[in-house]
Parts: C-alpha cells; sequence; structure tokens
C-alpha cells in the first residue's frame, strides 16, 4: 500500500512539473510577444516624432501638448508622457539603421504605428498624415534580434543613452537578455565599463558564482593589473620570498586606504593574517575583505614571484573553510584574488577552470616597475649626448 502510494505521490509531482514549466513557457511566450508589440510601437512612434519635430513641423512644446491630449482621451495612460516620447524619439533615432537595410532577415511586427506619407526621390520632406503601417526590421544576420527584442525599453534606453559603439551595444543588448538584470545595475554596469573589463582578470567566476549576473559584477570589478606605488621596494628581494610577501602585505595593510581606493568601491578591510581553522589544521589567508555590492568575503592571497598553479589549490582551500567557517547564510559564496608579480595568462586560463571554487588571478606593478618603462620610452644617454 505505501508503494503504491509512493508511486502516485512521484506521478503526482512528475505531472505538476510538466504542467508548471508548460505554463511557465507560456507566460515568457505571452510576456515576449507583449514586448516586441511594445518596442515596435515605441520605435515608430519615436520615428513618427523624430520625422515632425526635426523637419520642424512641429514647434516647441507640441510633444507636451500631444502627450497631454493623449492622457485626456485615454485616462489612465501610462508611459506617453513628453519625457518618454522624447526617449522613443532617442531610440528610434539611434537604432534607425534596422529600417533603413537592405539585408534578408527580416523580423516583421503585426503592431501599427504613425508613419509618414513619402514618395521616393522625396525623402527630405515629411508630410504629417493619419495613414498607419507596420513597423519592418531589416536586420544584418549577426546581429542579435532576439535578444534585442526580448528586453523592455526601459533597458533599451539605458543602452542607447550610455553607449554609443555598435559592438558594445550588441554585448550589452546580449547581456541583458542573458542575465534578465535589472536596469539599474544594467546602468552601473555600462558605468564599470563591463565591455572592456571582459577577460582581462582570468578567472573562472561564470563557472562558479550562483548566477550570471553576480560572475559579472565580479569581472568588472577587479582588474588585471593592479599598480602598488606605495610598496618600499628597496626592501624587496634582498632575503627570500617569504619575506617579502611579508613586506608586501604590511605596506599594503599601512596603506590600507589606498589599497582599497586602487582595488575599487565598496571593499571593507576585515583582516591580514586572518586566523582559520579547520580538524586541527591553522590556516592564515594574506588579507581579506568584504564587498558590499558582491556580498562576499573577498580573500586576497600575495605571490612576490610569479604565478604558480599550486597557489590555486591554496587559495581554494581557503575559499572552503571562509565559506563553512566564516561566511554568513545571507551572504555569496567567498571569492579568491590571488595577486602575483607576473603571470601567463593563457596558462591561468586553462588550469583555473577545474577549481570549484570562484577564483581569479591579478599581477601587480610597483613605482619601481613603473620607472622601468619610463626609462624605456626615454632615449639613451649616448641618444641625448648625441642630441645636444
Amino acid at each position: 500500500m505505501d508503494i503504491i502510494k509512493s508511486q502516485q505521490t512521484d506521478e503526482l509531482a512528475n505531472a505538476v512539473q510538466i504542467i508548471k514549466e508548460a505554463i511557465q513557457q507560456s507566460q515568457l511566450r505571452a510576456l515576449g510577444a507583449i514586448n516586441q508589440e511594445q518596442l515596435a510601437l515605441y520605435y515608430g512612434i519615436g520615428r513618427f516624432v523624430s520625422a515632425n519635430t526635426r523637419n520642424k513641423n512641429w514647434g516647441k512644446g507640441f510633444i507636451d501638448a500631444v502627450s497631454k491630449q493623449l492622457r485626456k482621451e485615454l485616462p489612465g495612460l501610462r508611459g506617453f508622457s513628453a519625457p518618454s516620447m522624447r526617449k522613443m524619439r532617442t531610440f528610434y533615432e539611434e537604432w534607425r539603421m534596422l529600417s533603413g537595410s537592405s539585408e534578408a532577415v527580416i523580423v516583421e511586427s503585426n503592431s501599427f504605428v504613425p508613419t509618414n506619407n513619402l514618395t521616393e526621390g522625396n525623402q527630405n520632406s515629411f508630410v504629417s498624415t493619419n495613414k498607419l503601417a507596420p513597423v519592418e526590421f531589416k536586420i544584418n544576420a549577426d546581429f542579435p534580434i532576439a535578444a534585442f527584442m526580448s528586453i523592455g525599453f526601459s533597458h533599451h534606453y539605458a543602452i542607447v543613452s550610455k553607449v554609443k559603439d555598435l559592438e558594445q551595444r550588441k554585448f550589452y543588448i546580449l547581456f541583458a537578455a542573458d542575465t534578465k538584470v535589472k536596469v539599474e545595475d544594467l546602468e552601473q554596469l555600462i558605468d564599470d565599463d563591463l565591455f572592456h573589463h571582459q577577460g582581462q582578470i582570468p578567472n573562472n567566476f561564470k563557472k562558479n558564482l550562483p548566477s550570471q549576473l553576480q560572475a559579472y559584477r565580479a569581472i568588472s570589478m577587479f582588474k588585471d593589473e593592479y599598480l602598488l606605488d606605495f610598496i618600499n621596494v628597496e626592501e624587496l628581494f634582498v632575503r627570500d620570498k617569504d619575506r617579502d610577501e611579508r613586506v608586501i602585505e604590511q605596506s599594503i595593510i599601512h596603506n590600507v586606504k589606498n589599497f582599497i581606493m586602487t582595488f575599487g568601491k565598496d571593499f571593507t578591510f576585515v583582516g591580514n593574517q586572518y586566523h582559520l581553522e579547520k580538524f586541527g589544521v591553522e590556516e592564515f589567508p594574506d588579507l581579506l575583505f568584504f564587498n558590499r555590492e558582491l556580498s562576499a568575503l573577498v580573500c586576497v592571497e600575495l605571490k612576490s614571484g610569479p604565478f604558480k598553479s599550486a597557489y590555486l589549490g591554496q587559495l581554494a582551500a581557503y575559499l572552503r573553510i571562509l565559506d563553512d567557517e566564516v561566511r554568513k547564510p545571507n551572504e555569496n559564496p567567498s571569492i579568491g584574488i590571488l595577486l602575483c608579480k607576473s603571470a601567463n595568462k593563457k596558462f591561468v586560463e586553462y588550469v583555473i577552470q577545474d577549481y570549484d571554487k570562484p577564483m581569479g588571478v591579478a599581477t601587480y606593478k610597483t613605482a619601481a616597475d613603473m620607472d622601468e618603462r619610463l626609462k624605456q620610452l626615454l632615449p639613451s644617454v649616448d641618444e641625448l649626448e648625441k642630441l645636444l
């Protein structure tokens, strides 16, 4: 009897899961269709407003009058304020090439929008009419049209108002579609220049952080190289590497404000040589921070020499203990940053993917390194003597 009851319970759970997934997929398709219709509508209205305002058919204050009259005739109408209609104009003007391309990939919308009454050969004039026509997008094959049509108008406006380069716009469109990021988070990541941070610091964040958004935030936050110009380089490389690492660590501790400013915003210093213990074994990570934006502990391990793959195992052990013994339930998994004097990026990217803890490897330069770079840019003494 218990076996039959168990089978019925499993069958019930399976049936509910199947129906639930079908409902959710249907809801997503419905929302996607609504979003496409809305984008087509806004694009068409933007085209209509652009043509009339840029050709001086509408005088100052006309958009405000149109918006006010719309609200009178359609009580409860939202999203068609004068500023919103100007945003629609910007949306159209920034993407007008989508309806002007001659490529074969065509996406049509059933949404009908105001259009002009242009005749061929008379492209510079505009006659405002009440005629309606469907929006038709003609897109290059490499354009992410599915992602473009899946993200909301607010996301689109954030992208076109902050990003001018086409390739960067494509990147942020795909990013917004993949991560379902909130508009305010998208704006912040654009301000943080996520596009140019991609692929800089070798890491495994996308594989090991709980969400793609969290991974992208970490990628945009950490650089691949830091200038630690406050380190007393005269004390380095005179005895052994362990002492060198302590010198670097102490320099950072004495200049922790500068280090945090170098590292980025929202970091709080927790401690150095932070005591960890598991099964009677003690470990002492060099530096421990907490980052408010990531809501995660950030463990920084310092190495005075070049990167070695064994360092990743050491850092992974620290992160495991931090997650088990220190991390609070509401916090995200701890992140590890290995800070080395030098590293082969391709090799780091190759070996780091086998680890299941989120880690990145960055390098650092001291003031002495920068001085050497400047020396290389200056002419030699012989060359100066010849010039003189």
